[in-house]
């Protein structure tokens, strides 16, 4: 009942500062929630939420499974959403750990899926064909970033705990394997080398962790430092900061201290990020969405429509259990928002670096995935939205 009045409490207060135009409508009441794969004996983790494991075209939905406690060893599956048939495209991915899987996600326009993989103590980036099957290792001591579904290529980076590893950043593309370099460490120093002296002193220092705005003329990024040299470990490597950088005009855009959890807006000059904050790329500067609760630390993203956002919340952030994660609709205007929902999030994959719901928004709209750690294992779960 309490839960009831609550709903009919936040839309009301929706037609008051919004009138009818409540974006938020279809996922207040008939939303539909349940795992995405029959099999629940396993881990099935969705990568993260910069990417959607949903294709471009909704035929299929991309996921890691792996049957070992920790989860840092498993296969790489496609499931058909009519149909429920899985197809395993890759066997036997060693992965860095569970939180992020094998950063599997959809390029060429949802022909194929790109990973990384660590096989016989080399680190390597592939892209498989999901139609043919046939693999193609395209990249070498090199690890993925987030590229974009339509897109051709993938941002690799070097590996960050390694002290004598690749520095730089380059685009390679899934078809050819080609390689191309299209920014270097040292034109970061060049560039902010009075930050990056204030903050990793005289360290070796790379490019980590790119992330390629959707018109794919934008990237983001941190500086990496190595560390303990073992990258199963949260001592792999010092990471800090957020870098733009212009590809397309070949300029910096702005260096800022702090890397929440950041993901590009449909726009591709927008940045959303933690504390409820979206950043202009070509200043740097926030702009706060106003009306909201402080969530805390979680994984925002932007609906492809650019009229919501979808988070995970940890629910003590709202007076909840300390245990539960929740999922979070917000109107990008500011104000609204609805718990689509909550669970324990404590279980789930035993690796070194536990996985986090990473909601994301399907390319239509009408769907949210996120991972589940309620038990055992680690689930995928999808949120259908209510209404039309």
């Amino acid at each position: 009942m309490k839960k009831l009045w609550f709903t009919i409490f936040m839309s009301v207060c929706a037609l008051v500062v919004h009138g009818a135009d409540d974006p938020l409508v279809a996922w207040r009441e008939g939303v539909k929630v349940h795992p995405v794969s029959g099999d629940t004996n396993r881990h099935v983790i969705h990568s993260y939420f910069n990417t959607c494991p949903e294709s471009p075209d909704g035929k299929w939905v991309l996921y890691y499974v792996s049957k070992a406690a920790d989860g840092q060893k498993g296969d790489i599956c496609i499931r058909d959403r009519k149909t429920g048939e899985e197809k395993v495209l890759v066997h036997d991915v060693n992965t860095e750990d569970a939180h992020r899987a094998a950063c599997q996600q959809w390029v060429a326009n949802g022909k194929k899926v790109a990973f990384h993989d660590e096989r016989n103590g080399e680190w390597l980036v592939a892209v498989v064909d999901i139609e043919t099957g046939k693999e193609q290792v395209i990249a070498r001591n090199r690890l993925s970033s987030w590229s974009q579904p339509n897109a051709n290529v993938v941002p690799v980076y070097g590996l960050h705990w390694d002290i004598n590893g690749f520095r730089d950043l380059e685009l390679v593309d899934v078809n050819t394997g080609e390689a191309r370099k299209v920014l270097t460490i040292d034109a970061v120093k060049e560039k902010y080398g009075d930050w990056l002296t204030k903050r990793f002193g005289d360290k070796p220092v790379s490019i980590f962790f790119p992330e390629l705005s959707p018109d794919l003329k934008r990237v983001f990024f941190k500086i990496a430092s190595p560390g303990n040299g073992n990258p199963r470990s949260s001592g792999a490597s010092q990471r800090l900061g957020m870098v733009c950088y212009d590809l397309a005009e070949k300029r910096f855009l702005f260096v800022s201290d702090t890397w929440g959890h950041p993901a590009w807006a449909p726009d591709s000059r927008t940045i959303v990020e933690v504390k409820n904050q979206m950043i202009d790329s070509d200043t740097g500067k926030p702009k706060v969405i106003p009306g909201l609760p402080g969530w805390g630390s979680g994984h925002p993203s932007s609906s492809p429509d650019a009229k919501l956002i979808v988070t995970d919340v940890l629910m003590e952030k709202l007076k909840g259990p300390a245990n539960e994660w929740g999922i979070v609709v917000i109107d990008a205007r500011g104000t609204n928002y609805v718990i689509i929902n909550q669970a324990d999030g404590t279980k789930g994959a035993k690796s070194w670096r536990r996985s986090h719901p990473h909601p994301v928004f399907s390319a239509d709209n009408q769907r949210i995935y996120f991972n589940v750690n309620n038990g055992k294992w680690t689930q995928l779960y999808v949120a259908e939205r209510g209404g039309k």
